[in-house]
């Protein structure tokens, strides 16, 4: 994949998740600390995990700092007060803002996972490309969550790591028919359209009764 679509595919993810994050702080009522160490932790988590996985260490996030420093610059204008009350005076525009924000998330954080997996592991398995595609894509969510007491969302959220896996899975199909620039393209667009479709029909797994 080329490297500058790659970079700035990250950076897309960071921004989408650093989101994510911060709104979530904001909504437990952090301080501007915590804000920012939310909206960082949710934008970097997934990879620094992807990243220990795979062997690469010190993870990207820690060589490569703009991730940590988009995070936490996203939290903190999130943290203005006139952003504050523009987002509660449109508090509709809002949830969907920030569902949009975690599912775009979601997929480029999916797609990062194995093409690193790919990339940095050339005689890698499927199997193994797909998991940290999906770890990397859930990563940050499952920190965000126990880091603001929730459950995390991956077991309650209607299909969200499903369709990180679903995706992970085109990536890989779509990969070895087409390239990674546009297996990038499926992936991505799959599980976007699978979360907002999920939001809007409720579409849930099965639960115990």
């Amino acid at each position: 994949m080329n490297m500058d679509l790659f970079f700035a595919m990250e950076i897309l993810g960071t921004i989408a998740f650093a989101f994510s994050g911060a709104m979530t702080a904001i909504e437990k009522k952090m301080d501007i600390f915590g804000v920012a160490i939310l909206g960082m932790t949710t934008s970097v988590g997934g990879g620094i995990i992807r990243d220990l996985i795979l062997g690469n260490t010190p993870p990207s996030a820690f060589r490569r700092p703009v991730y940590a420093l988009t995070g936490i610059a996203v939290s903190l204008i999130l943290f203005i007060p006139a952003v504050r009350k523009l987002m509660d005076k449109s508090k509709g525009f809002g949830d969907m803002l920030m569902l949009l924000m975690d599912t775009v998330g979601l997929g480029v954080f999916t797609v990062a996972g194995v093409e690193t997996a790919l990339e940095t592991q050339p005689g890698c398995g499927a199997f193994l490309a797909i998991f940290v595609g999906v770890l990397t894509g859930v990563g940050g969510g499952v920190l965000k969550d126990l880091f603001a007491g929730l459950t995390p969302s991956i077991f309650v959220k209607h299909f969200y790591a499903t369709a990180s896996l679903i995706g992970a899975i085109a990536y890989m199909l779509f990969w070895r028919m087409m390239g990674a620039s546009a297996a990038m393209i499926v992936c991505v667009s799959i599980v976007v359209v699978l979360r907002l479709l999920a939001a809007i029909y409720h579409w849930n797994l099965p639960v115990a009764k």
